[in-house]
């Protein structure tokens, strides 16, 4: 008997290490930041509440039907643990790194194809690898504004990428977006 019970702990451990296992330490540290941030009511659990809270934060009118379509992506109540293991299956799968990029963008687009460039700044200088103010200067420099101050997604997408955005979806043999 104690040798089923050592085998039970060391598979309950090595499925419950696995997914963080593939991501690097200061990965799992940025989704427990991230997590933190969208979990507004400090429950542990993403809700629709929380996730609505977070697109709000960042500026994006989001859908009650997108809010359930990404709600209904889990196949249970999202912890910390399933947030993580959803990001390893989206990982996992045949990803273009043009598009991860495209989509990274626009989740900033106000709607008009615009960013609010101080907005933008302000993510650059908090999220992820943070940046300097300086750095952050040297890379906005590089950027199209609009007379409002706002940043062109359509350029910024062309600088980074080295391609439109309709150019790589005909890359990836779907139709340009109209």
């Amino acid at each position: 008997m104690p040798s089923t019970k050592k085998g039970s702990k060391k598979s309950s451990k090595k499925a419950g290490s696995s997914v963080f296992s593939s991501f690097t330490q200061q990965q799992v540290s940025e989704f427990k930041e991230g997590f933190a941030i969208m979990d507004a009511d400090r429950d542990g659990i993403l809700n629709k509440a929380d996730i609505r809270n977070s697109f709000d934060i960042i500026g994006k009118i989001i859908s009650e039907k997108e809010l359930d379509e990404m709600l209904n992506d889990a196949p249970g109540p999202i912890s910390f643990t399933m947030f993580v293991n959803m990001f390893a299956e989206r990982q996992s799968g045949p990803t273009d790194e043009d598009e991860v990029i495209i989509k990274a963008f626009k989740a900033f687009d106000r709607g008009d194809g615009k960013i609010d460039s101080e907005q933008f700044r302000g993510q650059l200088m908090s999220f992820g690898d943070k940046m300097k103010g300086k750095e952050v200067d040297d890379v906005m420099a590089e950027m199209e504004f609009d007379e409002e101050n706002n940043i062109e997604l359509d350029p910024l997408i062309e600088m980074i990428v080295g391609k439109t955005e309709e150019e790589n979806a005909e890359g990836q043999g779907e139709a340009p977006a109209e």
